[in-house]
């Protein structure tokens, strides 16, 4: 019984990988579909230099139609990177357009560059 029950769960993360694999992209991953006209960067935090802490963040980001950033939410990324991200993305400005887009914008820390 414990084998089947072994054999059963290799199953389904097998089948797992390959659904997530070959599945399109989740909504809100695609790229904004505004052209940003001003960004600020993000300050690289102070503790993240001193642990040598390196990655990206994924911040999912809703864009008004007066271009303005309306609400900015982590999606992924270290914790102590996060922070920076979303204060950063949230100075943004875009185009103005017709209604409100969403987005994913991603920010790569990298103490070295």
């Amino acid at each position: 019984m414990r084998a089947l029950n072994r054999l059963f769960a290799v199953g389904l993360l097998l089948i797992g990988g390959c659904v997530a694999t070959s599945a399109p992209l989740a909504w809100g991953q695609d790229e904004i579909n505004r052209r940003a006209k001003s960004k600020a960067a993000p300050v690289y935090p102070e503790l993240a230099k001193r642990m040598n802490i390196t990655g990206v963040v994924k911040v999912l980001v809703t864009v008004s139609p007066n271009g303005s950033v309306k609400e900015a939410r982590l999606v992924g990324g270290h914790p102590v990177l996060a922070n920076a991200a979303l204060e950063a993305v949230r100075k943004w400005r875009f185009e103005t357009g017709p209604e409100e887009s969403t987005g994913i914008v991603e920010f790569r820390f990298n103490p070295n560059q």
